[in-house]
């Protein structure tokens, strides 16, 4: 049974990961991040059942005795936390290269005193910048649009080097644009249906012409407990459908979901600097599929229409819903 450490345990996919790998019957030691109020996050909504198999560990990724005296006797790391938000990087890049690059860095070090064997680390496909082809695969030119994606790619690039520098076992896996329950507000379907849960008719927005290629929770959710147990280290692997979506399509296929009309209003806020903007994203999946034998459950429209009623459907009942506070822009 392997025991995975695994960081960023507390927040939307973390937690959706850990679910998983308790079901699978794996160990697992998860860094929930430290607050006074003593909240793990999503995990303090998990079933019990789940919450009583694991060990919570309350720390900072910043912070690197943390992460060296909690990974001993751990065979894998599954490297999650991030600060993700790319509005709020705007504001406070330094916290990003703090959270994003250090701590990255402070997981390489600790996994190479420990001989760790596996490190799975987490990436973005924000780090592509608006694509010069599409789909976009592992090989295209890396472009950072934001200090979030920037950040990410230092993180990116690092645990690279330390493959090729010292045999560090690392693998990167990439995913798109995932949704689904537990999602922060920040993100562009959770902000559309809770502005109409909010009884709002008048919805506000960003940029409406940006397509994205969302991946459905459960599917990325697949392609980490694929990547556990597959050989691919030094390999950095996609994990997207092929299929982009506006987000003014994005705004009707919801709309029609929930049963309302709306109408969309731009708000200045909400919309990045023009170079800053990704104007398309679309994965190739074809190295996913073949490395790992991974293939979304909710690809194309029909999937993506699915995957959208789920999160409705989640985010209307009322115990989720009250996770949250639609009346707040959350950047």
């Amino acid at each position: 049974m392997k025991k995975i450490f695994l960081t960023g345990a507390d927040g939307f996919i973390g937690s959706h990961i850990l679910e998983s790998l308790v079901k699978k019957n794996y160990k697992v030691k998860a860094l929930v991040y430290y607050n006074s109020f003593n909240s793990y996050g999503w995990i303090d909504k998990i079933e019990h059942r789940i919450k009583k198999k694991i060990e919570i560990i309350s720390g900072d990724i910043r912070d690197s005795k943390i992460i060296r005296d909690n990974i001993k006797g751990c065979d894998q790391i599954i490297h999650l936390a991030a600060l993700i938000g790319i509005p709020y990087s705007y504001h406070s890049p330094k916290s990003y290269v703090d959270t994003n690059v250090q701590g990255t860095l402070n997981i390489l070090q600790a996994a190479q005193d420990q001989n760790i064997k596996k490190i799975i680390h987490t990436s973005t496909s924000e780090v592509y910048g608006t694509p010069q082809y599409l789909p976009i695969d592992e090989k295209h030119p890396i472009n950072g649009q934001s200090p979030y994606a920037a950040s990410k790619i230092g993180a990116d690039q690092l645990a690279l080097s330390f493959y090729q520098s010292f045999g560090t076992p690392v693998s990167i896996i990439r995913p798109f644009n995932t949704y689904g329950p537990r999602q922060s507000a920040r993100a562009i379907i959770p902000t559309i249906i809770l502005q109409i849960l909010n009884g709002k008719k008048k919805i506000k927005l960003g940029n409406l012409y940006s397509t994205r290629d969302l991946t459905f929770i459960d599917d990325t959710v697949e392609g980490f407990l694929k990547i556990i147990k597959k050989n691919v280290t030094g390999e950095i692997i996609n994990l997207g459908t092929g299929y982009d979506v506006s987000i003014l399509d994005l705004v009707k296929i919801i709309s029609r979901e929930m049963s309302v009309n709306v109408e969309i209003i731009s708000d200045k806020k909400r919309i990045r600097p023009k170079k800053s903007e990704i104007e398309k994203l679309r994965a190739n999946n074809k190295k996913a599929k073949k490395a790992l034998g991974w293939r979304p459950k909710m690809s194309n429209r029909i999937g993506l229409i699915k995957g959208i009623s789920r999160t409705i459907n989640w985010f209307s009942k009322k115990e989720n819903l009250e996770n949250y506070k639609p009346e707040i822009y959350n950047i």
